[in-house]
């Protein structure tokens, strides 16, 4: 048996395929692990919703930032973008049931040793924390007012955790953190005008995993979300979003069950689009 989580798809359906012929997965034997962003600018979001409900308990999902568009767009709470590619979803004879399928995926995960999001976690939370607050934010989507929620969803304050936040504001930091968070300050102020390298964060802020004493310090994390960072690969941090929707990879990483060992394993994908929207 084999534990595998892989970064961004977006519509990337020939790439996964090709992704887990390349690793051998077996649904009957592997577990794979999807860290958001399974859809959208790539050609083929349809068939990657279709491909990974068909796994059923092999294939775990978490809602990146490009699912939840898809969500609001569908639900016309936001128009789409004209590099959008989820139009198939959107006139899919079984929409409703696709849909409704995305909005009841996690938002984090704590699986293996590993703690799983999109995006990032902030300096104040610990595991609990994290994953209290997602399901938090899980509860609302899947309930009666989760268009509500969406409609609410967009915004980039409060820019900073705070325990006494609530409704819209709360759970806005939360999906900020879990499906947008690149930069912060060492106090857990988020930046999200920069989309660059690590090397570029702005005076005063840094990459989420290098605030010193952030509380998951030493919790394997794995998480996707930010094609530009470059590599990063250590046995406690595995950044997974190698840009496959860019022209660049589709990625793996193999969890082996030894404490900070980790095997990577990519294919090429066949997209060239313009990089820098993770």
């Amino acid at each position: 048996m084999s534990i595998y989580m892989i970064g961004d798809v977006q519509g990337c359906d020939a790439a996964l395929g090709r992704l887990l012929d390349h690793i051998g997965f077996s649904p009957s034997r592997d577990t794979v692990y999807l860290l958001g962003d399974l859809v959208n600018r790539g050609p083929a979001s349809l068939a990657v919703l279709r491909r990974l409900i068909a796994l059923e308990g092999a294939a775990h999902c978490l809602l990146g930032n490009h699912d939840l568009h898809l969500l609001a767009a569908a639900n016309g709470v936001r128009k789409s973008h004209r590099h959008d590619t989820v139009q198939d979803i959107l006139e899919a004879p079984d929409r409703d049931a696709l849909l409704d399928w995305l909005r009841q995926r996690p938002m984090a995960l704590f699986e293996h040793g590993w703690l799983m999001v999109h995006a990032g976690v902030l300096p104040q939370w610990d595991v609990a924390d994290t994953l209290a607050l997602a399901s938090e934010l899980q509860g609302v989507l899947r309930g009666a007012d989760w268009k509500d929620f969406l409609r609410g969803m967009y915004g980039n304050e409060p820019a900073q955790w705070n325990n006494a936040l609530r409704g819209a504001d709360r759970l806005r930091v939360i999906v900020n953190a879990l499906t947008r968070l690149r930069f912060c300050s060492a106090q857990g102020v988020m930046e999200f005008d920069t989309k660059d390298s690590a090397g570029d964060a702005p005076s005063g802020f840094m990459p989420w995993f290098e605030v010193p004493k952030r509380r998951t310090e030493g919790v394997p994390i794995g998480f996707g979300h930010w094609s530009t960072l470059g590599t990063v690969h250590r046995g406690d941090l595995q950044a997974l979003d190698t840009g496959c929707v860019w022209g660049g990879c589709l990625t793996a990483a193999r969890i082996t069950g030894v404490p900070g060992q980790v095997e990577r394993l990519s294919v090429r994908c066949e997209q060239a689009r313009k990089p820098g929207k993770g």
